[in-house]
């Protein structure tokens, strides 16, 4: 093994020894344990129960092809070795970092690799190899948690759902009604299956709504909600939108959509993984704003900001 392969091992085994036990403490069966910690190695390493998700972001090199191809495979052995995963348990995602305005979930495959996972005592569908993510963002397994506990006997609106986690914990968390909105007809599906999934099987406390997000806020209605979720995109411009996303323009008008729909004292979990990101304070019409970024990240993700989150109530 050459030298920098045993860096990239004895890298990996020391994360894995310090997360896997912070994972058993926490029981928590899916965490990252290796983030780009090393310029030579760009994998994201995730940790799915008794499966492997590792995406390798693009990046240029020298390599031919065959030592590029050798390379890889000499990588992930290492990484089967270290975490004791059997190689056909291991699934490989190659990923440009985003870049433009693009849709946030295509598809790339359909070989169908689907597993039920488990989080808190809840039960999720994750597919590890047809889409660019796994279905379950592992980095707000603590904001999920919170909407969890703030949920009984609210009506929470979950926009932009994706497959519907935060769905699953207000249900989970006992809320009078739940609303999951999202354009894409196949996520809202794996929405319902996650539902039913936890036996969340109530038509008067789910509805699932195939919708633009943003035409959805801008019509008028008479529902007023207690708790919302926006976890939208940064960039989207699916064919089927009216419009195109672009979350530092648009999260002051989204926010306060939000707001205006939202009754006395409502709370709003707000989440952007645009790195460069700045709130907009001064032009939010919200009663607070509290920073909870630090609060809500997972000891899987200290030291790297995924994603920025914030509280605002109304």
């Amino acid at each position: 093994m050459n030298d920098k392969l045993t860096m990239f091992r004895n890298r990996l085994l020391k994360m894995y020894r310090h997360r896997s036990k912070q994972a058993r403490r926490l029981q928590v069966s899916c965490y990252r344990v290796y983030d780009h910690d090393l310029p030579e190695f760009p994998f994201g390493i995730d940790i799915y129960e008794d499966k492997l998700y590792v995406a390798e972001y693009k990046r240029r090199h020298t390599l031919t092809e065959e030592e590029y191809e050798s390379w890889l495979d000499e990588s992930l052995k290492v990484m089967q070795e270290v975490l004791s995963i059997a190689p056909e348990n291991v699934f490989l995602k190659q990923r440009q970092r985003k870049q433009g305005r693009q849709g946030q979930y295509e598809k790339v495959d359909a070989a169908k690799n689907e597993f039920i996972v488990h989080e808190n005592g809840l039960q999720f569908r994750v597919n590890l190899s047809d889409y660019l993510d796994t279905g379950l963002f592992l980095d707000h397994r603590i904001t999920r948690q919170m909407v969890r506990e703030q949920s009984r006997d609210k009506h929470v609106l979950n926009l932009f759902c994706y497959t519907g986690s935060f769905s699953v914990y207000a249900a989970a968390g006992l809320a009078a009604a739940i609303t999951s909105v999202d354009l894409s007809k196949t996520y809202l599906q794996w929405a319902k299956d996650n539902m039913q999934l936890n036996g969340f099987t109530n038509p008067r406390q789910n509805t699932f709504l195939s919708e633009d997000v943003l035409q959805f806020l801008a019509a008028p209605r008479n529902e007023r909600f207690d708790l919302v979720v926006l976890d939208p995109p940064t960039f989207s411009n699916s064919k089927r939108m009216k419009d195109f996303l672009e979350i530092q323009r648009d999260h002051v008008m989204l926010i306060n959509q939000c707001l205006h729909m939202m009754k006395p004292g409502g709370l709003l979990y707000f989440s952007t993984n645009f790195s460069k990101f700045r709130l907009e304070t001064a032009q939010i019409k919200a009663a607070s704003i509290r920073d909870i970024t630090r609060q809500t990240t997972p000891f899987d993700f200290e030291g790297k900001l995924a994603r920025w989150c914030f509280l605002v109530m109304k």
